[in-house]
């Protein structure tokens, strides 16, 4: 499902990039493929220096289909950035992506919090968002933060949502008791 960055993808990864409903809404644009190789290889160095985390999303055949990334790293906190292809939409790849990014962030990487800048604009991402039962929604909560991502406008684009890994681990906990004790039967 996830595996990490390399160069060899980036071709595919392209491709499905500048399609019009994906590209207004990635992180890391790039106009050429050129710029795409620049760019990758400018993100698995950063992530050697553990400045971000960036991992491809892959299907079920073991094909590239969108990336992941936790950037800007400060204090066990950072900025999830998720793109997916266009042919790939509505499949449950995003969702998929997400847990098991998630568990490797706070099981193996010291994270403590996520942080989600989704543009108000943006549809999809808040549609998206608010699947996760154990995002928050984090204008108020994090104010110091929602100036922050909105300080360069005049209004605010940007909802600010939080997933923390108390909450992540929470409810991960909480489905697995449930699925443990609803296999038991009953006699």
């Amino acid at each position: 499902m996830l595996k990490i960055r390399d160069l060899m993808e980036v071709p595919t990864l392209y491709e499905l990039m500048i399609a019009p409903e994906v590209y207004p809404f990635v992180r890391q644009k790039a106009a050429t493929v050129d710029e795409f190789y620049f760019s990758t290889k400018q993100t698995i160095e950063a992530e050697d220096r553990g400045e971000l985390i960036s991992r491809t999303i892959l299907d079920e055949y073991q094909q590239p289909i969108g990336t992941i990334n936790l950037f800007d790293i400060e204090e066990n906190y950072g900025f999830l950035a998720t793109w997916i292809g266009k042919p790939y939409f509505g499949k449950g790849y995003n969702r998929q992506a997400k847990d098991a990014f998630f568990y490797e962030l706070f099981t193996t990487k010291g994270i403590d919090g996520i942080f989600l800048k989704v543009q108000k604009s943006n549809k999809r991402s808040i549609k998206a968002v608010l699947k996760l039962p154990y995002a928050t929604f984090a204008n108020e909560l994090y104010d110091s933060m929602y100036k922050r991502v909105n300080a360069t406008s005049n209004e605010a684009i940007y909802d600010l949502f939080v997933i923390t890994k108390e909450h992540y681990m929470s409810y991960q906990q909480f489905h697995s008791e449930a699925d443990i004790s609803s296999d038991e039967e009953v006699s």
